[in-house]
């Protein structure tokens, strides 16, 4: 069973580890995560989380309302709004399914407050793997965006076609 917990400046090492595995690169190449701040603090618009299997760590959630998020990396998005950043720390742990559930958990996450209307994701326009990931789990193709001299595929998952 997987669990979820908040993220701690205890993580700060492991998180610091994970993000010199390629497949973690791969994802989100070009992001400073600034562990060491970021973990020090609970800004009302984010939730940063590990996903535990059996008490053993495997991966990271973040998710935020961009809508109050702070650097807008979003631009201007309305406050129905979430977005989730997710992944899986050791080669060992993928393709096990884990990806799958911890998704599951974090759009049931968003959608308990009854104002989300939308949850939304920005893979990599390269990852393709990411996207038929998404897309299995019901999550729509928006554009293709440039984010930081990124370029990115935006999908939504919209409440409304949830099953």
């Amino acid at each position: 069973m997987i669990t979820l917990r908040p993220a701690t400046l205890n993580d700060l090492e492991m998180l610091q580890y994970w993000d010199t595995k390629q497949h973690v690169i791969d994802c989100d190449p070009d992001t400073d995560w600034d562990w060491e701040y970021e973990l020090g603090r609970e800004p009302e618009w984010r939730e940063q989380l590990v996903a535990e299997w059996e008490n053993r760590p495997i991966g990271f959630i973040q998710i935020i309302d961009p809508h109050l998020e702070e650097s807008r990396y979003w631009g201007n998005v309305p406050p129905t709004k979430k977005a989730i950043d997710i992944w899986i720390g050791e080669e060992k742990d993928l393709g096990k399914g884990y990806g799958s559930i911890m998704m599951r958990m974090a759009i049931q996450r968003c959608f308990k407050a009854p104002t989300v209307d939308g949850i939304l994701i920005d893979p990599l326009a390269s990852n393709t793997k990411a996207h038929r990931f998404y897309e299995r789990l019901g999550f729509v193709f928006i554009e293709e965006r440039t984010f930081e001299g990124t370029v990115c595929r935006v999908y939504e998952l919209k409440r409304s076609s949830r099953v």
